[in-house]
This record gives C-alpha cells, sequence and structure tokens, in this order.
C-alpha cells in the first residue's frame, strides 16, 4: 500500500516525460501529490476490508457491489484526482457496468489484493474481481492478476527469478527486455499490456526500493502509474523506509491516511 501510493506521489511531477528520462531526479519535486492511483487503491484496500468484516469477500458478486460504493464514494470525494475520461464518465454517472477497458487502471489500484490473499490463487482471484467492475477485458484482467501474484509471490519470499519466471509463464509478458532498452523509444501509454510489463521490469531490475522506483520514473510516459504498480511490488519484496512512510503519510488527507493505518494494522495482525 505504502508502495503504491508512493510511486503515485513521486511519480506525478514527471508524467509526460517530465524528468527528461533518467534516474537522478528528485524526490518528492515541486507539484508530486496523490492521484486517481492513490484514491482507487485506498477504495479497494476499503472495499477489502468491509468484505471481510462481512463475509462479503468470499462472493464475487458481493464483493463487487461492496467494491463498486467504495470507488463510488472515494471517487466523489476526490473527483479532480486525474481520472482517465472512461472511468470518470463511470464515476459521474455512478455506473455499476464495466466498460471493457485494457488500461493500467486495473493494476495501479490492485495492492490490497496482492497483500490480502493467504494463498496465490486466491489473489489472482481477488485482482480478477478488482479488475471485472470497470476493466473487463482479457488483458485489463490479466494486468490486475499479473501485478497481484508478483506482490504475493514478494511477500512469499520467492526469489526474483521465480517470480519473474512465474509471470512470464502464466501471464505471457516479454519480461527479457531492460530498462535501457525500453527507456529510448517509450511513451505515454496507458494500457496494461505496454505498462504492467514495464513496471514489473522496473522492479525486477533494482537492487532496492527506491531504484525501483527510479527505474519505473526513468522510462517516462505514464510514470505516476508506473511507479505506482512497481512499487507495488517492490514495498513486498523489500520494505519500505520509515522515512518514505512519513513522506507519504504527510501527504495524505485523513480520511485515505485512516484507511492506510486500518489495512496495514490489519495485515500485520
Amino acid at each position: 500500500m505504502y508502495g503504491a501510493i508512493l510511486g503515485d506521489i513521486i511519480g506525478s511531477p514527471y508524467e509526460f516525460d517530465r524528468g527528461d528520462k533518467r534516474k537522478d531526479f528528485t524526490f518528492f519535486e515541486k507539484g508530486a501529490r496523490f492521484t486517481d492511483d492513490s484514491v482507487m487503491t485506498i477504495a479497494v484496500a476499503d472495499a477489502i476490508m468491509k468484505a471481510k468484516e462481512s463475509g462479503a469477500i468470499k462472493s464475487g458478486a458481493k464483493f463487487k457491489d461492496i467494491l463498486i460504493d467504495s470507488m463510488h464514494d472515494w471517487g466523489h470525494r476526490y473527483p479532480g484526482a486525474g481520472y482517465g475520461g472512461r472511468f470518470y464518465h463511470w464515476l459521474a454517472d455512478s455506473s455499476r457496468e464495466p466498460y471493457n477497458s485494457w488500461g493500467n487502471g486495473s493494476a495501479m489500484r490492485v495492492s490490497a489484493a496482492g497483500w490480502t490473499a493467504e494463498t496465490l490463487d486466491e489473489a489472482e482471484k481477488l485482482a480478477r474481481w478488482t479488475a471485472e467492475v470497470t476493466h473487463n477485458h482479457p488483458e485489463g484482467i490479466k494486468g490486475a492478476e499479473a501485478t497481484a501474484a508478483a506482490i504475493f509471490l514478494s511477500r512469499d519470499g520467492m526469489d526474483k527469478e521465480y517470480i519473474k519466471d512465474y509471470i512470464t509463464g502464466r501471464f505471457d509478458y516479454d519480461l527479457d527486455r531492460t530498462c535501457d532498452e525500453i527507456r529510448p523509444g517509450y511513451h505515454h501509454v496507458e494500457s496494461c499490456q505496454e505498462s504492467v510489463p514495464e513496471a514489473i521490469i522496473s522492479f525486477l531490475e533494482a537492487e532496492s526500493f527506491e531504484d525501483t522506483l527510479r527505474n519505473a520514473i526513468s522510462l517516462g510516459g505514464d510514470t505516476d502509474t508506473l511507479a505506482c504498480i512497481a512499487g507495488s511490488i517492490a514495498e513486498a519484496y523489500y520494505g519500505v523506509p520509515q522515512e518514505l512512510k512519513a513522506e507519504c503519510e504527510a501527504r495524505l488527507p485523513e480520511d485515505m491516511l485512516a484507511v492506510l493505518h486500518r489495512f496495514v494494522d490489519n495485515i500485520d495482525k
């Protein structure tokens, strides 16, 4: 959770290649703030906790009802957070129907599924449910499942070679590229198929949590979402330095912070 939100905040000033595709950029540059990535990460976490408390976590239909309510609630609290066009209309219309998106919104909000699950199968199932309420295109679902799987495997102690092999075999993503190979021609793209593999590569190539974010943001393009996805995995693998957690908390409003703390407390029990 911290990893996803930090990636979003730190990456936000550099979206659309404003960081010159360099790794030696300043963390928390002027204008760094949470965006829709963080708002929906909180919405999913809030929904998962409510579903667990009520027993609805075992039913896809009941869970999705809770999740849709949560996403509408949090989206309406923060209507100017930078949502994509189709998702914004979904919120504004209070729609309960998915719209077949393959966008990376399904992957950037999914981290709570990877942390909540007790098995890999459960992580992928919860991720699939969180995607299907809006991003029910196969690529949108795949992006969420792959991200949640990488989080679960990381927190379960698997090494990077294992994680890479699993994600490659299960989801058919090309993870054999390097950040140096990706960076020159990479552009702003919001599809799962052209951002989730790149975010995972940013993690696989990194030496630390901070290095993961620097890799992801240095690719350019949709930097807040790339770093959100990569950071969510890196937190499970490396943990997050306490000073970065403090910086994260200082940039969140009280209602989002309350959900974050409650979720982390539940995971630690």
